[in-house]
């Protein structure tokens, strides 16, 4: 569940919003899943939904917990503060979607918005998350922090997708951590920030031209001796191990679906069950 001990913002300018929501599910009967918790507060909706596309691991299977995760106001905007707790309980499959692209959009005075997004799976349980790309608009503030925390014998699968600034805008200011634990030890901690407040993002050994940069972290326990081997499959996107039972895909690209199309092109590397 949700604690609110560890995420206590300083108030923020009049008018920003603080929104709270709680995702957790269980085991059913016949080695099904369904939905525990289901618990949304103002701009975030979560709703309980249907096989929405392809999907890795899960392959559409009826029997798994699935919920959709929707923007219920424009934004984040400058001074705005989101949290998200997930749980998926021991021996349970999750698969986390999103309606659309979250758009982060400037705020008065500049001030920085914030989403946290905590997530833990447990003993046998599978997490499939196929985030939807965040847009960093023009003059937005926003620092994204997402943790999860893995049992040394989860399955997970997480894309990740960044747009710095709409079509034919310049970006906003965007920074990013993601850290993933298994067991007791650290697996992946990435930090990424872009911005025109920052120096050299959008130069040559960076993102160059390219707006578009996303990830996804894939974990199975059955790598533990052999995992995936390193494999450079395009000039912008790679497919490499990780210091554990888990590879990481990285890519950038000029746009939306180019990126998306390396992305998952790389999750077809894989092979089954992870390709679609």
């Amino acid at each position: 569940m949700y604690d609110s001990s560890r995420h206590n913002p300083t108030p923020g300018p009049v008018g920003a919003m603080s929104a709270r929501a709680v995702l957790s599910s269980a085991p059913g009967p016949r080695g099904s899943s369904h939905i525990q918790t289901l618990r949304s507060d103002g701009p975030l909706v979560l709703r309980k939904s249907n096989p929405k596309g392809p999907e890795p691991l899960t392959q559409r299977r009826p029997d798994v917990a699935r919920v959709a995760l929707a923007a219920g106001t424009a934004g984040p905007l400058g001074g705005d503060d989101y949290a998200l707790d997930v749980r998926v309980g021991a021996g349970s499959t999750l698969v986390l979607q999103e309606v659309s692209a979250m758009l982060v959009l400037p705020g008065l005075g500049g001030a920085t918005s914030h989403m946290s997004i905590t997530v833990r799976v447990e003993a046998g349980a599978t997490f499939v998350w196929l985030a939807e790309p965040i847009i960093a608009a023009h003059r937005c503030n926003h620092r994204h922090d997402v943790r999860i925390a893995l049992a040394p014998d989860a399955r997970m699968i997480l894309r990740e997708e960044i747009l710095l600034g709409r079509h034919g805008e310049a970006a906003g200011d965007f920074a990013s951590r993601l850290r993933i634990t298994r067991g007791d030890a650290a697996l992946y901690d990435q930090q990424i920030d872009f911005g025109p407040a920052r120096d050299g993002w959008d130069g040559a050994a960076v993102l160059d031209r390219n707006r578009a940069v996303g990830s996804v972290i894939a974990v199975d326990p059955d790598w533990t001796d052999t995992p995936p081997p390193a494999q450079p499959y395009h000039a912008t996107a790679a497919l490499t191990p990780l210091a554990g039972p888990g590879v990481a895909i990285g890519a950038v690209a000029p746009d939306s679906l180019s990126l998306r199309h390396l992305l998952m092109r790389g999750v077809n590397e894989l092979g089954p069950p992870w390709a679609i």
